[in-house]
Formats: C-alpha cells, sequence, structure tokens
C-alpha cells in the first residue's frame, strides 16, 4: 500500500484493516503520534490525512492509500511552526503525552480558521488533557494565530 508521509513517499507492509496509528509506530517509527484511548475519544493519536485532523487509531490504513499524511514530525521539521513556539512561550506541555495530538488538532483548526474565536477552539479541540491546560492551550493558538498573519 502506498501514500505520502510527511512529504515522502512510503510503502507500508501492513494489513490494510491495520489502524493507521501502528503502521506510523511500528513500521514507519513515527513515534510522536501517540497511542491514547484506542477509540478516538482522546485526540493523543491526531495526525493530518490530506490537511484533516484525523484520530489515526479509528483509520485503517487502506483509508489513507495515496493520500497525504502528516504526523507531528511533519508539522515543521525545525520545531519552528507558530503553533509549536507559541506551546513554549504559553508554557503549555506539563506531562506532554497529548500534546502532538493537540498541536495537529490545532493544526488543522489554523488552516480552516486563521482566526479562530475561542467558541471555534473549544468545537475543533476535542482533545484530552489529563493535565488540564486547556487555557494556555487557548491562549497559544490565539498567539500563534497572530504570528501566522
Amino acid at each position: 500500500m502506498s501514500l505520502h508521509v510527511n512529504g515522502q513517499p512510503q510503502r507500508l507492509a501492513a494489513e490494510s484493516d491495520t489502524p493507521l496509528l501502528w503502521a506510523l509506530r511500528e513500521e514507519l517509527k513515527l513515534s510522536g503520534t501517540k497511542f491514547g484511548c484506542g477509540a478516538g475519544l482522546c485526540g493523543a493519536c491526531t495526525v493530518h490525512v490530506d490537511g484533516q485532523a484525523v484520530r489515526s487509531c479509528l483509520m485503517p490504513v487502506q483509508g489513507v492509500a495515496g493520500r497525504r499524511v502528516v504526523t507531528i514530525e511533519g508539522l515543521s521539521p525545525d520545531r519552528g511552526h507558530a503553533l509549536q513556539r507559541a506551546w513554549i512561550a504559553h508554557q503549555v506541555p506539563q506531562c506532554g503525552y497529548c500534546q502532538s495530538g493537540m498541536l495537529m488538532a490545532a493544526a488543522a483548526l489554523l488552516s480552516q480558521t486563521p482566526q479562530p474565536s475561542d467558541a471555534d477552539i473549544d468545537a475543533a479541540i476535542t482533545n484530552l488533557c489529563r493535565c488540564g491546560t486547556y487555557p494556555r492551550v487557548r491562549a497559544a493558538i490565539h498567539t500563534a494565530a497572530q504570528d501566522v498573519s
């Protein structure tokens, strides 16, 4: 099965019903995408598929054949994306486990809504954070939106 991951063509040997999450982590060794709940609820496994935020634990690899997949490793090669800088400036991460999925969800939001309101952020960022950094996440998204515009 062929797909593009982080701008590079990839050939996967995984079974067609293998969740994309496991193909990314086990076969391609891209460990930034995390396993959280396995039911698409927590968002730790969020990646982009053709620019849309997708929970990779629920997406079979056959569903991304021939499509563009971007993981946290592909968001910015030097961690210089506006969101990554804002995350650091606002000291968003605590334990950090959910952060790659949260960043990917936020990046998808900003690509579709460059100047999101708090309501836009709350509706789009449904990722769970056990550390409860949601106010810092919201502030960081607003900061990144100013950087991008």
